[in-house]
């Protein structure tokens, strides 16, 4: 039984045409025979390393998109509470005038703001940057102004705040924009 096992096998090496019984020596002298199982080890080389290449880079490939998937797993529940931080920020905008209670509850509001921005640095999100030029990548002009202090395309109010997450945008800073 093992000799016909063993007798597939080298069946099967030779239709893959991978053994070197698969050269054809007829009428070959030694010279032409060592050529030929050279060129046969060169090619056999060839298609383990470009095996072995593929194979590194679908690894490669997996493990970023692995990399991806955990950097972005939390990207919806930061998008769900970008509502939460703008009710905060609209509150901690809230003049209190001489009142101490109200007083001590922006205190209390801007203190939870800032642990906010903290847990969100601390998970690869941040503000975009709007001061300066708008970029229609991370910008979203709403309207267009005109504006003595402000030159052509420059941002010149902010109406909502947006955001980065692991340098992907979350959600894009709606502005205004000078004409």
């Amino acid at each position: 039984m093992s000799e016909e096992i063993k007798e597939q096998n080298v069946q099967d090496a030779q239709n893959e045409n991978l053994a070197p019984d698969s050269v054809n020596f007829d009428g070959l002298s030694d010279a032409a025979k060592v050529a030929e199982l050279e060129n046969k080890l060169n090619e056999l080389t060839d298609k383990y390393y470009r095996a072995n290449a593929e194979f590194e880079n679908i690894k490669k490939r997996f493990e970023k998109e692995k990399t991806d998937i955990a950097s972005y797993a939390n990207e919806k529940f930061a998008r769900d509470l970008l509502p939460v931080i703008d009710a905060l920020e609209i509150a901690a905008n809230f003049d209190p005038d001489d009142d101490e209670f109200a007083k001590n509850v922006k205190e209390g509001v801007l203190i939870t703001i800032n642990q906010f921005k903290k847990c969100f640095e601390k998970h690869g999100m941040s503000e975009i940057d709007t001061s300066g030029e708008f970029d229609p990548n991370v910008h979203n002009a709403v309207l267009r102004v005109d504006s003595e202090d402000h030159t052509s395309g420059q941002i010149v109010q902010v109406m909502q705040k947006g955001y980065i997450i692991n340098g992907r945008v979350l959600r894009p800073a709606m502005v205004s924009v000078a004409n």
